[in-house]
């Protein structure tokens, strides 16, 4: 039975948000973790936040100074304001983790896929799972576009994780690391943005707090390639590995604490432990998260119809978008979020086993498998330079600015 829990008096040292429900069924599953998420709910992002108030207060030159850190580091710097050069020191300091050799390959994992299949399951999942929040979908509809957002949003999402999952793209200065870091500043402003407007803390925790930023790593981990497994795609052991690995170091970037929960995470199976905690514990999606979804998949439909040469009109594309994730979410959580039942589904079980004799082959040798990625990585650095959002994408605008253009 679903309780929520609000008295703080109950456990001296936190308070418990309103949005917490389950506590006590989370403890006996989760032990310290259900709490460690309690707390988690009340932080955000120091560094950050506290740049957010200094690139304020220094206007223009303040901004410069951020993206020439960002761009060529916190040595080239003649003038280092004391928030900015607190956080280009934290992104400067490699944890003795991470594997330099890595960064250099990029995310194996995502790159060894075909981008048709990345590119039609794995965003689009990502979003959906986070829209599932309704802390993070009542942040989101703040600005009350949903229908001219969305189409942004998905570009601008698809646009940051190619760039991140580059080889090289998380190197000092690359554009997969700049752009991760205006990511995390955009959150800050988000964060700072909705507390000045009335958010309600004692009831959702901060605004994208560190709780919201894990639950969003996780979409673009697990979730992902779960859509990924419901079409035949799977990853091995030790393929999974790499991935959560790689994703480390995306996470510190992002601002998850290190002792956080994110460290224990190494596959799919310690994964799925953590969002079971995260989706426990928090309400089922609500009127918020109905329209993001449906704003997200007519967006990603409109996208695959407009294609030069299209391989299905619009209606059937939205129905094989709502079989996929349908498949991926299950029916309950599908029903939950307005995801209709869909015509395809009893062809997605064909195409499963086709992508999964087809992922055999292609993993059957080094060599296959080298040749896959290298075809793999080389359609998505096109992809990414003939991609094109009017003005720059949101975060890339914020950071030159300082404002959320609207």
């Amino acid at each position: 039975m679903s309780t929520a829990i609000t008295d703080s008096k109950k456990h001296p040292g936190f308070n418990i948000p309103g949005r917490v429900i389950n506590l006590d069924q989370a403890r006996v599953r989760h032990g310290d973790n259900a709490d460690h998420m309690v707390r988690m709910l009340a932080v955000g992002d120091p560094l950050a936040d506290a740049v957010i108030v200094e690139m304020d207060a220094l206007g223009k030159e303040g901004r410069r100074i951020l993206n020439a850190g960002f761009a060529d580091g916190l040595e080239s710097l003649t003038d280092r304001p004391p928030a900015i050069t607190a956080l280009l020191q934290q992104l400067e300091t490699m944890p003795a983790w991470v594997d330099p050799d890595m960064l250099g390959r990029g995310e194996v994992a995502a790159l060894s896929i075909s981008p048709f299949w990345y590119g039609l399951c794995a965003i689009s999942s990502a979003l959906v799972h986070t829209y599932a929040s309704p802390a993070i979908a009542r942040l989101l509809t703040q600005t009350g576009r949903l229908t001219t957002m969305a189409p942004r949003r998905l570009a601008e999402t698809g646009m940051w994780a190619r760039q991140a999952t580059m080889p090289g793209g998380l190197l000092r200065g690359a554009p997969g690391y700049q752009a991760t870091v205006q990511v995390r500043l955009l959150h800050a402003r988000m964060r700072s943005s909705a507390l000045t407007h009335g958010w309600d803390a004692a009831e959702w925790g901060v605004p994208i707090s560190q709780v919201d930023v894990v639950r969003t790593w996780l979409d673009f981990t697990l979730t992902p390639f779960r859509a990924l497994a419901a079409l035949g795609i799977e990853l091995t052991q030790a393929e999974q590995n790499s991935l959560y690995h790689y994703w480390h170091y995306l996470a510190y970037l992002l601002g998850l604490e290190d002792h956080s929960f994110y460290r224990d995470v190494t596959d799919h199976d310690s994964a799925q432990e953590l969002r079971h905690l995260l989706d426990l514990t928090i309400g089922p999606p609500d009127e918020n998260s109905r329209a993001l979804t449906a704003a997200m998949v007519g967006a990603q439909a409109d996208l695959l119809a407009s294609a030069p040469q299209p391989l299905m009109p619009r209606a059937e594309f939205l129905d094989l978008i709502h079989g996929i994730l349908r498949r991926t979410v299950g029916d309950d959580r599908a029903d939950q979020l307005g995801i209709p039942v869909s015509s395809a589904a009893p062809f997605l079980v064909m195409i499963a086993l086709a992508n999964s004799e087809a992922r055999r082959w292609q993993t059957f040798t080094s060599q296959s498998a080298a040749l896959a990625l290298r075809e793999n990585t080389a359609a998505r650095m096109a992809a990414d330079r003939s991609a094109s959002i009017p003005g720059g994408p949101t975060y890339q605008q914020h950071a030159q600015t300082g404002t959320v253009g609207g």
